[in-house]
């Protein structure tokens, strides 16, 4: 009896794109442009990693972390793109396409189930108007999800891969001609630094909702900023890094639920022109809570600059 034939295992995304076996490595003696290339290579697997979960839409966290990778490359790509290849600044942009349609279901994913947390601690009475209130939103963010499906099976998706995968490859001239003067990566952090700073000094007593929401975005380029420089700098100044990363994600994390109780607060009100007696009073309920953890948001946040500074100072980009 002639065996039964093995099929062949299904070619990982990964290497249907070129990608080795085994993600990218770099190490604290290698060049600038080992440690972008093995940070592309490491954010571009976990995003296709999480993209089959992305599409089923199971699970919010898939796309979540989807879309954390898409936004580390891109801040990689906008700092140091230039280290790995002139097609860094298309491939960016691309990436700054697909993270529209990824962000808009992000953002139905975060208003949802924040609202659903929200009413659960309501009263049994009110809590059926609270549902009827967040199935408006789910129809919409039905809508956006077949938007971000469409993005994911396009030939632009496909080739935005593809120009991403060939950004992580060394080209042949880094190999056969000799090296030019290296860059300190360590040193880059300073620019996304310098640039929270002077948003903060500028901020008025009162910040609008908007700048705060934009103190949050450059918070967040510092990280990812930093998170490549930790992977290139030595033992002790790794270390001080860390703590840079560590306290510009606390500052996310404040400013974060500084926007997501605005965006709660502007989504909620824009359903009342046609709301009834019942959906009314949850919505007005809902932005009371909302406003309240605006108000400790905006209470907390200045003591995390402090800390973020204090930490820049001790590591090297506030000087």
């Amino acid at each position: 009896m002639t065996p039964a034939r093995r099929r062949a295992p299904k070619p990982t995304a990964a290497a249907e794109l070129g990608l080795p076996d085994e993600p990218a490595k770099a190490g604290p003696g290698d060049p600038a442009a080992t440690h972008v290339r093995a940070k592309l290579d490491h954010e571009l697997r976990e995003l296709l990693a999480r993209e089959p979960g992305t599409r089923a839409g199971a699970d919010p966290e898939d796309l979540h972390q989807m879309r954390v990778a898409l936004r580390r490359m891109r801040s990689v790509l906008k700092t140091s793109g230039a280290l790995v290849g002139p097609g860094a600044e298309r491939a960016r942009a691309e990436l700054g396409w697909l993270g529209q349609s990824l962000g808009e279901v992000r953002d139905y994913d975060v208003l949802i189930g924040h609202l659903r947390e929200v009413i659960a601690t309501f009263e049994v009475r009110d809590q059926p108007a609270g549902r009827r209130l967040v199935s408006v939103f789910v129809t919409e963010r039905a809508a956006a999800r077949k938007g971000l499906t469409r993005a994911l099976s396009s030939a632009r998706y496909a080739s935005l891969l593809q120009s991403v995968a060939q950004l992580t490859r060394a080209p042949d001239h880094e190999i056969d001609e000799a090296p030019a003067p290296d860059r300190d990566l360590v040193a880059d952090v300073r620019k996304p630094y310098r640039r929270l700073e002077k948003a903060v000094r500028a901020l008025p007593a009162d910040p609008p909702d908007d700048d705060l929401h934009a103190l949050r975005i450059h918070g967040k380029k510092l990280r990812y900023n930093a998170e490549l420089a930790r992977s290139s700098a030595k033992k002790k100044q790794a270390a001080k890094l860390a703590a840079l990363v560590k306290a510009t994600r606390k500052l996310q994390t404040v400013l974060g639920d500084h926007q997501d109780a605005v965006v709660a607060t502007d989504r909620v009100r824009s359903l009342l022109p046609t709301a009834d007696a019942d959906l009314g009073f949850v919505a007005g309920r809902i932005a009371e809570h909302e406003l309240r953890k605006r108000t400790e948001a905006r209470a907390a946040w200045p003591a995390v600059w402090a800390r973020i500074r204090k930490t820049a100072l001790a590591t090297g980009p506030a000087t």
